[in-house]
């Protein structure tokens, strides 16, 4: 299996940018869709971003949108998530995910990503809003 280690979060204020990554060992990451999910106390676990092996169409959930950029560098083996205008809400544990089928949505019913369509996770990496 893949294994995925995330970097990047931190103590950041109202207003303030992070650069979250996540590095693949054992498989290059361009055979994976890779997710970004994010889940803070008491709350389900939220998808955040989702890019595919072809750069296709990435997803963004809606609380998201317009500032959280997801990207991938192949020649590092490196998925990143560029957070700007982080929110109070955006406190979370933030956590990578290799999707199962090579996508990221499981069924073409689907809207947004699935936890359960996501195979290999990282430990995660803390991202604190707070001025």
């Amino acid at each position: 299996q893949v294994q995925l280690v995330e970097s990047g979060g931190g103590l950041v204020q109202p207003g303030g940018s992070l650069r979250l990554s996540c590095a693949a060992s054992r498989f290059t990451l361009d055979y994976y869709a890779i997710g970004w999910f994010r889940q803070a106390p008491g709350n389900e676990r939220e998808g955040v971003s989702c890019i595919s092996r072809h750069d296709t169409s990435p997803y963004y959930a809606d609380s998201v949108k317009g500032r959280f950029t997801i990207s991938r560098d192949n020649a590092k083996n490196t998925v990143y998530l560029q957070m700007n205008t982080l929110k109070p809400e955006d406190t979370a544990v933030y956590y990578c995910a290799a999707a199962k089928l090579g996508r990221c949505f499981g069924s073409a019913y689907y809207t947004k990503p699935a936890v359960a369509d996501f195979g290999s996770w990282g430990q995660g990496t803390q991202v604190t809003v707070s001025s």
